[in-house]
């Protein structure tokens, strides 16, 4: 009789196989599912298999592990689900001045940005606010303090994708630097986002003559104080060294203020934007909403339908584990803890009669060394997700190979193939990577019109180099996969 694992080895294809071997991966540090999705009446969608290559071995999947957190929030949430903002005081409106402090209160909206805030002022001054005279204070009670300490797994603090959660997350606390030759003389245009009431840009940069390849090799970013004190808030920026002429236009991200200053700058500048005026630079600190403080608003950001998009295509960390913790906070309430985040998750699954042995969730996002689940219970998801009211929330929310998010440059030649077809192959793919990880997660729409569900990972240190295997992978899929005889 046949060994089960030659078998299965012989099922996968020369392309992908070889694509490993000339990329040094062995097979065993890869797991591959495939399913075929088969239509059904809705919320009653079956599949078979096609390909189970260690599809039960618990992986790193990096940050495919959104789509767990995704689908059960959307299913438990519903896709309308806004997170709220509350503004309190302990003052009096009088003359069109706010005598008195403002409470900011979050429940972890994970998009609160420029544009959002600008609508939050626009309310606040229908309250007949012109001028405040009074300080802030951030209530941040939503969240165990254990979830907001900064933590990375490469030391790489100032980068935006290792941002904490935090229940008052304003614009990733991401300061986003546009730098780019002038139209008109030079020099280096640069502004920001978004915009803080006390900063100031100090440009010494100068234009040289290179491509525009690893430009940010040669900038050098500096912040001028480094911590701010209560009393004086103002800050400088400075840029210097050498930028390429042949960049058009590039962007330079850094997480570089705490929380506070981020978002009482934020505040003060959008409060000014919108025409507001102040007594005084208003001085930001932690402090809870007493209780004899008086609501004075309640705003309500976008919609998690909304939220999922910018998760799922462009692998937005930092909002993944916001979604984790609102699970939490919202079923188990609050101090919300990414443990109780990870016994919804696990309750849900349960209710949806999915048992993962293996699963290990660290934060939700995939930004771990911990997490971990098997291709096969992947896969399983996402045919459970075909069966549920957000299915077609979730699916769209998925990077569109050729298209959008992480999967924009994937598959180009691949796709061209298929351009006189009326009814043209897509695939919807969640990717992901880490040091010695490379993932893929979501569905394929053959030539033929057939649904399969694929999930593979790669744990090895060449694993950067099997996104060519992974490729391989989803066009044998686009064209149909299997033949017949091996399908069955």
């Amino acid at each position: 009789m046949m060994n089960a694992a030659v078998a299965q080895e012989g099922s996968i294809p020369a392309s992908i196989k070889n694509s490993l071997e000339r990329n040094q991966i062995p097979l065993d540090s890869i797991s591959i599912s495939v399913m075929e999705i088969e239509p059904g009446k809705p919320g009653k969608q079956l599949s078979k298999n096609i390909l189970d290559w260690r599809a039960q071995e618990a992986m790193n999947p990096a940050s495919t592990m959104k789509l767990l957190t995704t689908i059960a929030g959307l299913d438990i949430l519903g896709p309308k689900y806004r997170w709220r903002t509350k503004i309190y005081t302990d003052g009096v409106i009088r003359q069109g001045t706010l005598k008195g402090n403002l409470y900011l209160q979050g429940s972890g909206d994970p998009k609160l940005i420029p544009e959002e805030f600008a609508k939050l002022m626009k309310d606040l001054q229908g309250l007949g606010i012109q001028k405040i005279d009074g300080n802030l204070f951030f209530d941040r009670s939503a969240y165990a303090q254990s979830v907001m300490e900064p933590t990375t797994i490469d030391g790489e603090s100032l980068r935006a994708y290792n941002v904490s959660p935090d229940p008052l997350l304003y614009a990733f606390r991401t300061l986003s630097f546009q730098l780019g030759k002038s139209k008109t003389a030079d020099f280096i245009d640069i502004s920001y986002t978004p915009a803080l009431s006390q900063l100031k840009v100090d440009n010494q940069m100068q234009l040289a003559e290179r491509p525009c390849d690893n430009w940010k090799s040669n900038i050098r970013f500096k912040l001028d104080p480094e911590i701010v004190s209560s009393t004086d808030q103002a800050l400088t920026v400075q840029f210097s060294g050498a930028f390429p002429s042949a960049c058009k236009g590039v962007t330079y991200n850094v997480v570089a203020l705490d929380a506070n200053t981020f978002l009482t700058q934020g505040f003060a500048a959008a409060w000014e934007l919108s025409g507001g005026t102040w007594a005084q630079a208003p001085i930001g600190k932690d402090g809870a909403a007493p209780l004899s403080a008086r609501l004075l608003l309640q705003y309500e950001g976008i919609t998690l339908g909304d939220d999922v998009q910018d998760i799922n295509k462009y692998s937005n960390n930092v909002m993944a584990r916001q979604l984790l913790l609102t699970l939490a906070l919202e079923k188990m309430g609050k101090p919300a803890t990414t443990a109780n985040g990870d016994l919804v998750i696990k309750d849900w699954l349960s209710k949806n009669g999915l048992i993962f042995s293996g699963l290990v969730i660290e934060n939700g996002s995939g930004l771990s060394r911990n997490e971990a689940i098997s291709a096969g219970q992947m896969n399983q998801l996402l045919l459970t997700a075909r069966n549920l009211p957000v299915a077609e929330v979730f699916y769209n929310s998925l990077p569109i190979a050729g298209v959008d998010g992480t999967m924009r440059n994937r598959l180009m030649t691949q796709l061209r193939k298929f351009l006189h077809l009326q009814k043209k192959p897509e695939a919807r793919i969640k990717t992901g990577s880490l040091a010695d990880v490379r993932a893929i997660s979501g569905y394929v729409i053959s030539k033929s019109g057939k649904m399969y569900a694929v999930t593979s990972f790669i744990n090895h240190p060449n694993a950067w180099k099997g996104l060519d295997a992974h490729d391989q992978l989803l066009s044998w899929l686009l064209e149909d996969g299997p033949e017949p005889k091996l399908a069955r």
